[in-house]
């Protein structure tokens, strides 16, 4: 009989459920799973700041799920908004279909909590979806826009003021964007970079409490160098339109308050009848099973589970929570079904990493190390790709490598411009060809044994490998024996003296050998390596144990040059060409059979894979054809809607 999962929600949680369910369940026709979002893509909530900032365009933190999930294809994805659960008939209704289920996973996420604090709805801004980032990074433009035109000292101070409320994560990683943004829109917009003011509010005497006392004094420092005011032990009474009252009494003059004091459930499942805790969150036990109701379970932001690891605090709201939790409901969802023991969710947290602006970072990482500044900023890049990887979503590791260090604006990324900088591609042209050329040039004169040179088609073995030539010599020598059966005591003794002679001559010339990395008159270059390493050794014995292979080999790597030097000069797959072009130049490296003077080979091809082909090639027309291409098999067509 066949069983119906539907997991509701495509968050951190609800993809690693789908994700676990569609790998236990990947040739098993009597299981379907099926996830509803009402987005056709995953956002990716920890970067919203930077949306919100400018930082980013909102496209880099959508991820379609539809890449997500094209390698599970057992997960049928479906874009609607659930508005009911009719438990009695085992239906998910939504507001354009209804899905049967057996087993049902809420992993709807949460929403900012105003905890009932007047105007924050009518006059404040939250920032816990792709929408609100969005209306924030438009009404701080909006502000400087109408701050350029406004004569009155004091109202221009106030749209220039911009207040968050909160000093938890949202908070301090919101700011530390603003830090960054205000030099950029003074000088945009020509207004007087000393008349924005940025502020936090938070009602706690201080910030990040949920980190130790060492990343908060680090942070607190930090933002009061950037001339961040910092109003502490103060909360927040009222939010008006142009001000914001305290319970001090304070009114501070803004048209700009960012709520990111707290989180509650997603208030779509107040009425889905599970028994709700603080901040309407759904009641679970520790196998994240819905209280009172059966083949039910809560996961991520949604689920209140006092997790007695964890000395009894509810599950907190965080990533590593979220993705716990939903590997906790889809294991016992599995031994549903299949049978098998269940498993008691048990929280473990590997740190906090809280980023203030795009280059410094506080983290306090497996309970014992404190980091700051540069190095945690890397750290907190590679979990994100390593949240990419985990979820063997490669597309979205190179979207976010693009958007966070080579499409940015303005420097703003721990390495500044210095990976994103917007270079002519046009200049790069001459090089290309040239490069090509030489390849070109190399490669014929091998094909046809031009200037001095012997011929690679040739039936003679050109690789200096002493097992290939001791073959070779073997050969000639029983050809000479069998033609003249008698030599002279004589002409071997002349011969000896000879080959005595040509080898002092040798040793001569070797000694004069100079590493060069250019040529000069009179100099002879020296190889990189004179030998080669046993290692690479052995490997060259493999591929080539003998003449006739050796013969086929440089027939072949000459066409292969021949192809290079063509493709570079017409700009087609330059990428790829230029990486192979190193490979060969470190392989030949390897065999002896390269000079440091021609080392440059290495860093021109570095520097033609910077979209050389691009620009008056073929690359122009094929790369992005071939993208697409590509895209669509591997990922399939994106679409704004899924439906089962």
């Amino acid at each position: 009989m066949t069983k119906d999962i539907v997991v509701v929600g495509a968050g951190y949680a609800g993809i690693s459920a789908a994700r676990q369910l569609a790998k236990k369940y990947k040739k098993d026709n009597d299981v379907t799973i099926t996830l509803i979002d009402k987005n056709s893509f995953h956002t990716y909530m920890t970067e919203l700041h930077e949306v919100a900032a400018g930082r980013v365009e909102p496209e880099a933190i959508k991820y379609d799920l539809q890449r997500i999930f094209k390698k599970y294809p057992k997960v049928n994805l479906v874009t609607d908004k659930v508005v009911s659960i009719d438990y009695d008939n085992k239906k998910v209704i939504a507001e354009n279909q209804t899905l049967t289920f057996d087993y049902l996973l809420l992993a709807m996420g949460g929403e900012a909590n105003d905890f009932g604090t007047p105007g924050v709805k009518e006059n404040g801004f939250t920032l816990w979806s792709i929408e609100a980032a969005e209306k924030i990074h438009n009404h701080i433009i909006e502000s400087c826009l109408k701050a350029m035109g406004e004569h009155d000292d004091a109202k221009r101070r106030a749209l220039l003021t911009f207040t968050v409320i909160g000093a938890g994560f949202t908070g301090i990683e919101m700011i530390g964007e603003l830090i960054d943004w205000v030099p950029i829109l003074a000088k945009r917009y020509k207004l007087d970079p000393k008349e924005f003011s940025l502020k936090v509010v938070e009602a706690m005497p201080n910030i990040l409490n949920m980190v130790t006392e060492k990343e908060q004094t680090k942070a607190r420092k930090y933002l009061e160098k950037k001339g961040v005011e910092l109003i502490l032990a103060d909360g927040v009474t009222s939010v008006e339109k142009d001000a914001l009252h305290l319970s001090s009494g304070r009114v501070v003059p803004t048209y700009t308050s960012i709520w990111t004091a707290g989180v509650k459930a997603n208030t779509d499942t107040a009425n889905f009848g599970i028994e709700q805790a603080r901040a309407g969150r759904l009641v679970a036990n520790q196998y994240m099973e819905a209280q009172g109701k059966e083949n039910v379970y809560v996961a991520g932001d949604l689920v209140y589970f006092e997790d007695q690891s964890q000395e009894g605090r509810p599950v907190p709201q965080i990533v590593q929570a979220a993705e716990q939790t939903g590997h906790t409901a889809a294991h016992n969802i599995i031994a549903a079904i299949s049978g098998g023991e269940k498993e008691a969710f048990k929280g473990k947290y590997d740190g906090f990493m809280v980023s203030i602006g795009s280059k410094y970072t506080v983290a306090y990482v497996m309970d014992k190390y404190h980091v700051s500044g540069f190095i945690a900023s890397a750290m907190k890049h590679f979990t994100n790709l390593l949240y990419f990887f985990t979820i063997r979503s490669f597309y979205n590791i190179g979207a976010y490598m693009r958007h966070e260090f080579f499409d940015v604006k303005d420097g703003r990324n721990m390495f500044g411009s210095h990976t994103s900088s917007k270079g002519n591609r046009l200049w790069l042209v001459p090089l290309r060809i040239f490069y090509g050329s030489v390849w070109l040039f190399e490669g014929v004169k091998k094909a046809f044994g031009l200037f001095g040179t012997t011929s690679w088609f040739s039936d003679k073995v050109v690789f200096p490998f002493p097992w290939l030539q001791q073959a070779a010599e073997a050969t000639s020598g029983a050809s000479e024996a069998a033609t003249s059966t008698s030599s002279s005591v004589a002409e071997a003794v002349s011969g000896a003296s000879q080959a005595a002679e040509g080898a002092g001559q040798a040793a001569t010339e070797a000694s004069h050998q100079i590493f060069s990395l250019s040529y000069a008159y009179g100099e002879e270059p020296m190889q990189v390596l004179k030998a080669m390493p046993d290692w690479f050794e052995a490997i060259m014995k493999f591929m080539m144990p003998n003449q006739e292979v050796a013969l086929f080999m440089q027939k072949f790597m000459t066409c292969v040059e021949i192809a290079i030097g063509l493709a570079l000069i017409a700009g087609a797959f330059v990428w790829l060409v230029s990486a192979a072009t190193a490979a060969m130049v470190v392989m030949f490296s390897l065999s002896g059979m390269f000079f440091w003077v021609n080392i440059w080979f290495i860093p021109v091809a570095i520097a033609l894979m910077a979209g050389a082909g691009r620009s008056f090639g073929l690359d122009y027309w094929i790369m992005p054809w071939l993208g697409r291409l590509l895209d669509r098999w591997i990922y399939g067509k994106p679409k704004h809607l899924y439906r089962r």
